[in-house]
């Protein structure tokens, strides 16, 4: 599809901030307001550019927002896989937004809109996003522990733990930072009681036996799963950086930030390039969940010095919260646990490892 300008382009849109851009199979079509004429207020100046996408979100039970970096509208018909009846109506408070409204999302649903959106000047892109149904039951959740110098025999693991109950669907785990992440695992639709567990295994080792559970937490087998916690596996993983890393956890794609953690051996005197942090892309991850108040810096900027330091510990000797899951988004908050007291889908021990 062309617009009628010979100059003017149609062209597949990538999304910035989302995280792919897919093709489609068996979506339904559905009703979806025209594209009329606008009256143009911009200059006279040509305008090849068509709009570009920035983000497709999920605002509330039956509301999707599309958000673009221009005003524009959708054109002709659009497509939700799995099937979804949807409507299109102008955002009255932003020019750039369309939202999105008819029939309930399921909670945590992963879904992809296709569709074709036109600016004022008539210059028309393509786009398929995804997003994930509205859940607004998801519970307080925290990174209870990690294991983040797993083995062969007990691969690095990440313990969340509930702490009240509601629905996981849509919640996310970010390896990084929202916006600087190496991988997410976006929670399918799982119902948890306060005080239960979920342990991600990261690095499975391909064994049938290693399923997600979704209805009985003893379903699955694989190295240190849990007959009490809801066991996930992240296929392809390639773990958790030993020394110096991070992980976010939040409500939703694009949502509030629930919790963090933050570890690192190094110091500020390690590389005066990056603040000790190594690389300017784990400065900007400590950077950014510092400014979240996620993890917040004691001096004027982040440095290593705030996060946990993981020397001491090893694939069985895990870094813990305490037993009561203290969080006050220090470093204070976390301890190495000694030999074989590292406890995936468990209540963590109050005891320290002494070398």
């Amino acid at each position: 599809m062309r617009s009628a300008s010979a100059r003017r382009y149609h062209a597949p849109v990538h999304a910035m901030g989302l995280a792919a851009v897919v093709v489609l199979a068996g979506t339904i079509t559905v009703a979806m307001a025209g594209c009329g004429p606008f009256s143009d207020s911009r200059s006279a100046d040509v305008d090849l550019l068509p709009p570009q996408l920035q983000s497709v979100r999920s605002e509330g039970p039956a509301e999707v927002s599309v958000t673009f970096d221009e005003e524009a509208s959708l054109c002709q018909d659009a497509r939700v896989s799995p099937p979804l009846a949807l409507a299109a109506v102008a955002d009255p408070n932003d020019s750039r937004r369309v939202t999105l409204r008819g029939e309930r999302q399921v909670p945590g649903q992963r879904y992809v809109l296709e569709a074709e959106a036109r600016d004022l000047r008539g210059n028309t892109a393509s786009f398929a996003a995804e997003f994930y149904g509205y859940n607004g039951r998801v519970p307080r959740l925290l990174i209870n522990e990690i294991t983040p110098r797993g083995s062969d025999s007990h691969p690095d693991t990440v313990e969340i733990k509930a702490l009240t109950g509601g629905n996981l669907g849509g919640a996310v785990l970010f390896f990084g930072s929202p916006q600087s992440h190496d991988a997410r695992l976006v929670f399918p639709p799982l119902e948890v009681k306060a005080g239960g567990f979920i342990v991600v295994h990261l690095k499975p080792a391909g064994d049938p036996a290693e399923v997600d559970e979704s209805t009985d937490p003893a379903a699955s087998g694989g190295k240190d799963a849990s007959s009490t916690a809801w066991d996930l596996w992240m296929k392809d993983s390639q773990g958790l950086p030993g020394s110096n890393g991070a992980l976010s956890l939040c409500d939703r794609v694009g949502g509030a930030c629930l919790d963090a953690v933050l570890w690192s051996n190094r110091t500020s005197q390690s590389d005066e390039a990056y603040g000790g942090f190594g690389s300017e892309q784990m400065r900007a991850r400590a950077e950014e969940l510092a400014q979240a108040g996620a993890w917040p810096a004691t001096g004027t900027r982040i440095s290593p010095e705030d996060a946990v330091n993981p020397e001491g510990s090893t694939a069985t000797r895990s870094l813990c919260r305490s037993s009561a899951s203290a969080d006050t988004n220090t470093a204070a908050d976390w301890h190495i646990v000694p030999t074989r007291k590292a406890s995936p889908g468990a209540d963590n021990t109050d005891e320290v490892y002494a070398p």
